[in-house]
């Protein structure tokens, strides 16, 4: 049932992004391009997202297990540090270098889109590498 359910929102949000164009790295630029063309359409999707993610995350807040029975395991920690400033920041670079950040790159992957397969294996590169980094904990 755990993975027909994962599937089932994967496929929900690949569709999700099919459907507002955000697969579509012209548009994400477009949307980072504040002083040319600028496009708000990413930004309309990001809101929508939010109004659904804040009651889920409220909900899930109050509870110990999802609706199917697995355990919630929210991260506590909520300071800002470097690890988090220099991700966000590689994360940035990356999306608006070629417009497409890790959803939507799997989604035009799942299409063969040239572009897309370079930028899915250099996510796969990138993360092979981040766990070789020195643990934050230790």
């Amino acid at each position: 049932m755990r993975a027909l359910t994962a599937f089932g929102f994967g496929l929900l949000f690949g569709l999700g992004l099919l459907l507002s164009g955000m697969t579509d790295p012209d548009r994400v630029k477009a949307f980072l391009d504040v002083a040319g063309a600028w496009n708000p359409a990413l930004g309309l999707v990001m809101g929508g997202a939010i109004a659904v993610a804040l009651p889920a995350f409220a909900l899930a807040r109050r509870n110990s297990r999802s609706l199917l029975g697995e355990a919630i395991d929210l991260p506590g920690k909520r300071q800002i540090d470097a690890p988090l400033v220099i991700g966000a920041a590689i994360f940035g670079l990356g999306w608006g270098l070629a417009g497409i950040c890790p959803g939507p790159g799997l989604v035009l992957a799942g299409h063969a889109a040239p572009g897309a397969l370079v930028f899915v294996a250099a996510m796969l590169i990138g993360m092979r590498l981040a766990e070789w980094l020195p643990s934050r904990g230790a």
